[in-house]
């Protein structure tokens, strides 16, 4: 053999031994449980992301807190070592403004919340997010929340005094608890089984999905209907490493995590009648709340948080505002 044929078959090999470029890995993160509306709005936006990213990157989900509970998520996203989660109450940590999300009873429905979105998060709590190196793509869902015990059920605030009870990453909500008499302490949702169980928290706050995908139907007795706050849940990401991807999967991203609300929004009204069937069927007591006592003991939280937070008024009298006549 020549040596140009050597060389040229040298050329060859090493040309057929590099493998194909590995796929860019997008990991999404997020604290719900097995058939929990995070799993279900997680896994729609990720197929409908792959169906349109094609070969260029693939978003993996990690749910169950597999890549941390929502404050060490929040931390991975301005890190860059996760590229997406979903967090809820823990945005009001990162940036004051979301707390007026954990005002009681001020997002009516859905509907409401719609107009919440276009007239306030989007040209308001959006642009702080980013100040403090987040972006968010979509806003979907966590849901209204209601209370669980294992002691007794609640019907008034008063209900409450001295009860253990665990919520979220977010002040507003200890405030909250704080005002109707209990004892709230924030705690990772992972943790929250266990807590229940060995009687370290008396109940728990989270919407009807959370409750049953996290199996609280199994520690708890009671099941309160008080509804006290609306969360929405935002598609977050950092706003670095998304400035980073290439524009084309950027749009690609945006556009999937849109498409996605609707069908967030369906699978939620789904789960609110199924759920409530099945955390009965678990034996579970459930019980209507009065829900004008409760709306009258938050008066102090709502001054509080318009005092504390700059446009904190402002912001929540807008979205009060756009629910009258709903």
């Amino acid at each position: 053999m020549t040596h140009r044929r050597i060389v040229l078959a040298a050329m060859l090999a090493t040309t057929f031994a590099v493998p194909a470029m590995a796929q860019m890995e997008l990991k999404l993160g997020h604290v719900g449980g097995p058939g929990s509306l995070f799993e279900l709005s997680a896994n729609e936006f990720a197929r409908r992301a792959n169906e349109k990213l094609g070969s260029k990157a693939k978003v993996v989900v990690f749910g169950s807190s597999q890549l941390g509970g929502d404050t060490e998520l929040m931390q991975k996203l301005r890190l860059g070592t996760v590229e997406f989660a979903i967090p809820s109450t823990v945005m009001s940590s990162a940036v004051d403004a979301f707390g007026m999300f954990e005002m009681p009873y001020l997002v009516k429905s859905r509907e409401h919340m719609k107009k919440i979105e276009a007239a306030v998060v989007w040209p308001s709590l959006a642009p702080m997010a980013e100040a403090k190196g987040y972006k968010l793509l979509a806003v979907w869902e966590n849901g209204f929340r209601n209370i669980t015990t294992n002691t007794k059920p609640i019907v008034k605030p008063s209900d409450l005094a001295g009860m253990k009870l665990r919520v979220p990453q977010g002040k507003w909500r200890v405030k909250m608890f704080q005002a109707y008499g209990a004892n709230p302490s924030p705690m990772a949702l992972s943790e929250v089984f266990v807590a229940l169980q060995t009687g370290v928290m008396d109940g728990q706050e989270n919407p009807l999905t959370q409750i049953y995908s996290s199996k609280f139907q199994e520690v708890q007795k009671y099941l309160s209907m008080t509804g006290h706050v609306y969360t929405p849940a935002f598609l977050a990401t950092g706003k670095a490493k998304f400035a980073s991807l290439p524009p084309d999967v950027q749009a690609a991203l945006s556009a999937a995590a849109q498409e996605t609300q609707a069908y967030v929004y369906q699978q939620a009204a789904r789960l609110d009648n199924e759920l409530l069937d099945k955390i009965k069927a678990a034996g579970v007591k459930v019980n209507e709340a009065d829900k004008d006592a409760f709306v009258a003991a938050s008066k102090g939280v709502y001054e509080e948080f318009g005092k504390e937070v700059p446009d904190g008024a402002k912001l929540v009298d807008k979205a009060i505002e756009l629910g009258k006549g709903m």
